[in-house]
Parts: C-alpha cells; structure tokens; sequence
C-alpha cells in the first residue's frame, strides 16, 4: 500500500486529536460544544484553519472576537497570539494544519 490512511473522529464530543504528526506538516481535527475553548498560544508555525462545520469564533493578536462560518479557510501567519472558541449554540468542527511543521 502506498498511501497512509487516516479517519477524523465523528462525534459531537469535544475533541482535539492529532491526526497527522510528521516533518512535513500536523494535521488536527478539532470539534468544540458551546463556550469550548483552546488556551490563549502564539501559533508556532503558519496555520491554515478549516471550518466544516459551525461558526468559529477566534481573536488574532488581541483585535476582538471575529465569527467565520463553515467553509471558511483561515492563513493566520507564525507568531500570531491567537483565541480559538465556540460562542454559537451549534457545535463548531474545524481541521488545523500547520505547515511547514513546526520544530518543537
């Protein structure tokens, strides 16, 4: 087999699992209830977040809450001090990925 497999988790269950861990890129899946968060973090890498499903709620270099709803794609560049929630009542389901992968 040539090709590596992987599956996301299907559930509506707060998750965050590392899907893709390699020297190339880390790939996450991320699923989020109502008020979850993530730790206030400076991106150590280029990150290019996907919204599959719900709104997105994220606060970049302390600029305020923006929303973005599902089928948004965010580039949020290394060194960005950054708010990840979910302030909607729908769950919120995102991947991350960050490229090139980061060296710690």
């Amino acid at each position: 087999m040539t090709e590596s497999v992987f599956k996301l988790k299907k559930t509506d269950q707060k998750t965050i699992e590392k899907v893709i861990l390699d020297e190339n890129i880390h790939y996450m899946h991320m699923i989020f209830g109502k008020d979850d968060s993530l730790p206030t973090h400076f991106t150590n890498s280029n990150v290019y977040m996907t919204v599959l499903r719900g709104t997105l709620s994220i606060d970049l270099n302390e600029k305020g809450f923006y929303d973005y709803e599902i089928g948004t794609i965010l580039k949020i560049p290394v060194g960005t001090k950054m708010t990840v929630k979910n302030n909607a009542d729908d769950i919120l389901e995102i991947t991350v990925v960050k490229a090139p992968a980061p060296k710690n």
